[in-house]
């Protein structure tokens, strides 16, 4: 998942400055008012702070408004290079607190980062709309877009003034004063909203454990998943107990594997409730204001409503385009998921279970199906994904496809020990980008897995910035004397994120806010799904897949076990996923600013979808962070309509071989390297010749 925070017309030149404390002294220096001392001019995490953020925030705003009064100040006739890419390069020294800052609150937050979080979301709010419903600046924009044609911009260019122009009247620009004060407000009161949710949500996941104390409650459960949980009970100080969490690496195994019906049920239940439990964290009332300021900020500015709002950037364009194609596939997948039911029910009645297939069975029962059927155990290919070796076979899908060189650095500072970081080259030698990679969970981490940058790649007097990106995963860290094992989820899912930091490290782009991954969030995840092709074939696992005590490659039969198994529970797994794409549409082409029954919009919302009761939407609203704290709001349909894409792009390969250079060149051309220089669709074209179809995703999937 790519993830996007605060968005800002930002780069530049860094500010070199220092503070002076109130006795006169002259303190230390803030490492953000001056260039890094580090290799690639990397974030110095040795020398930052939590002190230093609120000073280089400030001083940060400070700098970017004497660069706005400047461009608006300017007795020049409005042009591209002094108004437009002039606001594209200010406010470098926003950009630079701003990345290291959103990051870290993320990756490695405490009580400190989420109180200036707190303090700084309505400032820079009111700073971007100070931005965006400037009058003499929008004046300067508009002119220089009146007279686009007589202009003789390139295409990046035209690129960018189109997107600077819409982002002014989509912030606002044209709105009237008491309808700009209005903005203002639902912009700031969004921003608090946001940044609650989330923290609610950390909160939550950080306060459920299930402990166990009597051996007996373990049976089913696999020697590592135990050994796991003993780790866990050490780390939390809960010495000869057992600890289960909400994190899913702890979580999925159990309800796998326990055979303690009633311990399944109390950890599900823990995670489905989250933010549901009417304590400090509950997030019923957040989901409703945030649902009903969305939509009023969008008739606002003249949108139907919210997704109407959103759509108008995406691939999709209208939510009756997204709604049409979910339904497409939630038909075909349904049906499918109902016989899944039928069978897992089946099985429990010949146990002798008495009484109906419930969410919490469904993993349990799934998996033993799955063993009866093609004698498949996920705890028979863990002993070959060692974490490191996965990690060099995604880097070695990427030496083959592009040349790349990925060396490990360790002269580069980093936030946290358990980082690791690298060094990206062509094959000639020369440096394209830093690569930060944090693998394990931790209760300062939110949950799941994202790519973000510390820097994005863009040219700027004739020199190109290089890409600082980072990886953030959520895997359970060794235990003993064994290393990290994954199961073939997260050997995906390291897949899919590296997919994603390629897209910010092979960009090839003039300007900053056009660059990498900034393109349209039905178009960011195509880079990432496309890469987890290549962990499943047979090929690249007999380079990253073997055993972690003999070095064996993993066996032909345990590949071939795994291929004939690709469509198993695929209805569950596209109901689940599917079901919250459709909740995501529901709370955003919402017609009313009424007080909103979170639970009962839920409630009419699974029935109106004629959702299954064995099944549980992925994210139930309280939880449903992508859309409530994130950046997918009206987007989350975004995963399968990649799928679609990249079904069809993956094709191309298969078509001629798996490391097709030619073919690997165009994909690098016309997608990694464009960012958001042009329409996607015009971009997938080019790459692939044609429109893509969505049968391929369908077959894959087993659907059809």
């Amino acid at each position: 998942m790519k993830k996007t925070y605060l968005i800002f017309f930002l780069s530049g030149i860094f500010m070199i400055s220092c503070q002076t404390n109130m006795t006169g002294e002259m303190e230390t220096k803030n490492p953000f008012f001056e260039k890094y001392k580090t290799p690639f001019n990397v974030p110095d995490f040795e020398q930052i702070n939590n002190d230093h953020f609120m000073p280089a925030f400030e001083k940060g705003m400070e700098d970017h408004k004497k660069e706005i009064e400047a461009i608006v100040n300017n007795k020049e006739e409005p042009s591209f290079e002094n108004t437009v890419v002039a606001l594209e390069e200010s406010g470098a020294s926003l950009t630079k607190v701003s990345n290291v800052f959103y990051n870290l609150l993320l990756s490695l937050t405490n009580d400190t980062l989420q109180n200036i979080a707190k303090k700084i979301a309505p400032e820079l709010s009111k700073h971007r709309d100070d931005i965006l419903l400037n009058a003499p600046l929008f004046s300067r924009i508009k002119i220089v877009n009146d007279n686009k044609d007589a202009s003789e911009l390139n295409s990046e260019q035209a690129k960018l003034l189109d997107e600077t122009y819409k982002n002014f009247v989509r912030g606002g620009a044209n709105l009237g004063e008491k309808d700009q004060e209005k903005l203002r407000k639902f912009n700031k009161e969004l921003s608090l909203l946001s940044l609650n949710f989330g923290d609610n949500l950390l909160a939550e996941n950080n306060s459920f454990t299930l402990v166990i104390d009597n051996e007996e409650d373990l049976i089913g459960l696999p020697e590592p998943v135990i050994t796991s949980a003993t780790e866990t009970a050490i780390r939390k100080n809960m010495e000869d107990k057992w600890v289960f969490t909400l994190q899913k690496p702890s979580m999925i195994p159990f309800l796998q594997y326990s055979e303690k019906r009633n311990l399944r049920e109390k950890i599900f239940k823990a995670y489905i409730n989250r933010c549901n439990n009417g304590n400090e964290y509950d997030n019923k009332e957040k989901v409703a204001e945030i649902t009903i300021l969305r939509f009023e900020r969008a008739v606002l500015l003249g949108y139907k409503n919210h997704a109407d709002y959103v759509l108008e950037e995406n691939m999709a364009k209208e939510p009756q385009k997204v709604y049409d194609f979910l339904n497409k596939i939630w038909d075909p997948a349904l049906q499918v998921a109902m016989k899944e039911a039928d069978e897992l029910q089946k099985m429990m009645d010949a146990e002798g279970k008495n009484g109906q297939l419930h969410p919490w069975d469904w993993w349990y029962y799934a998996e033993k199906l799955r063993q009866q059927k093609y004698e498949l155990d996920e705890e028979m290919l863990r002993p070959y994904f060692v974490l490191e070796n996965v990690r060099k076979g995604a880097f070695y899908v990427a030496n083959r496809l592009y040349g790349l060189v990925i060396e490990e650095r360790t002269d580069i500072p980093k936030y946290h020990k358990d980082v690791q970081v690298y060094e990206v080259k062509e094959a000639d030698g020369s440096h394209i980008g830093i690569l930060y990679m944090d693998f394990f969970l931790r209760d300062s981490k939110r949950g799941g897995a994202w790519m973000d940058s510390y820097r994005k790649q863009y040219r700027r007097n004739g020199e190109n910035i290089t890409p600082v990106i980072t990886t953030n995963f959520n895997f359970t860290r060794p235990t003993g004397d064994k290393p990290v094992l994954l199961n073939f989820e997260e050997v995906s899912t390291l897949f899919h994120e590296f997919g994603h930091a390629l897209h910010g490290l092979l960009s090839n782009c003039q300007y900053r806010s056009l660059s990498g991954t900034s393109v349209p969030r039905d178009f960011v995840e195509l880079p990432a799904q496309i890469m987890e092709n290549w962990a499943a074939e047979p090929e690249v696992m007999k380079v990253y897949a073997k055993h972690y005590e003999t070095g064996e490659p993993i066996p032909e039969n345990l590949v071939d076990k795994l291929e004939k198994s690709k469509h198993f529970n695929q209805g569950f797994v596209s109901v689940e996923y599917l079901s919250a794409s459709f909740l995501d549409m529901d709370w955003h082409t919402i017609g009313k600013t009424t007080e909103i029954d979170v639970l009962d919009f839920e409630d009419r919302f699974l029935n109106n979808i004629k959702m299954i009761p064995e099944i549980i939407v992925r994210y139930r609203s309280t939880y449903f962070a992508h859309i409530f704290s994130g950046g997918y709001s009206s987007g989350y349909y975004s995963y399968i309509w990649a799928e679609v894409l990249d079904a069809d792009a993956f094709a191309a390969f298969k078509e001629t071989s798996l490391f097709d250079s030619e073919i690997a060149a165009k994909f690098r051309k016309n997608i990694l390297e464009r960012g958001g220089t042009d329409d996607p669709m015009i971009l997938y074209k080019k790459f692939r010749g044609a429109e893509p179809e969505i049968e391929p995703m369908l077959e894959r999937k087993g659907l059809i």
